[in-house]
């Protein structure tokens, strides 16, 4: 509960501080979390629960991972030799980040394989693939260039055949902002919505609705085979 507090207490002023990358109020809920990290422990897509049979170490790209609430639960799922990097462009954020990944007995257990990089993910260079991306960015807020050279760059990022990248949404975020949006920001949320909307028809592979969530959200899970 202490560490949820406080959680919330950086995240309510850091969203009032960097509303434009911050983008929500409360750190994301454990089933939020449970749903991002799906495919973590996965080898494969195809398995039911996103746990099945793995083969050999695996590289995990988390962005945007805020406070850490999603990171824990990537951390439960890692296995003994999996590797994860996280960006975090919020300085506060990689502040708490990396003292969580000094100090939090479950963080501390793969401390040695983590590393946070104080940077946007679109300046990750790209050295090898990943086979699971978890972002947390929020996408709805970012002008449509940034939306697709966001997306460009996980697809650039994930292994491919086989890697996952998952991302969430709110539900009906952008219906909502629409009504009481300028004309501006009608087409801003118009185009956005039309990049995002590709992609899921194109490589959407799960949706997963959480409605436990503050607010409401859809995690999408995509592969760019």
């Amino acid at each position: 509960m202490r560490r949820f507090l406080g959680d919330y207490g950086l995240f309510l002023k850091e969203f009032g501080r960097t509303f434009h990358t911050t983008g929500a109020l409360f750190p994301s809920s454990p089933l939020l979390a449970r749903a991002l990290s799906r495919y973590v422990g996965a080898a494969s897509a195809d398995t039911e629960d996103g746990a099945g049979p793995r083969s050999g170490p695996r590289r995990i790209l988390e962005v945007g991972p805020g406070t850490g609430a999603v990171t824990r639960s990537i951390v439960k799922r890692m296995g003994q030799t999996d590797q994860l990097e996280l960006v975090e462009l919020n300085d506060r954020f990689v502040e708490r980040l990396r003292r969580g990944f000094e100090n939090d007995p479950l963080l501390n257990t793969v401390s040695d394989r983590a590393t946070v990089h104080h940077k946007k993910i679109q300046d990750v260079e790209q050295h090898d693939h990943y086979d699971v991306i978890v972002s947390g960015l929020p996408l709805n807020n970012f002008s449509v260039e940034d939306v697709a050279a966001i997306l460009e760059k996980f697809k650039q990022l994930l292994k491919k055949p086989g890697g996952t990248l998952s991302f969430f949404e709110y539900i009906a975020v952008r219906p909502l902002r629409s009504v009481i949006a300028g004309r501006a920001e009608r087409q801003r949320l118009r185009d956005v919505g039309r990049a995002l909307s590709d992609v899921f028809r194109d490589f959407e592979i799960r949706r997963q609705s959480i409605w436990t969530n503050v607010p409401p959200a859809w995690v999408h899970h995509v592969r760019f085979d």
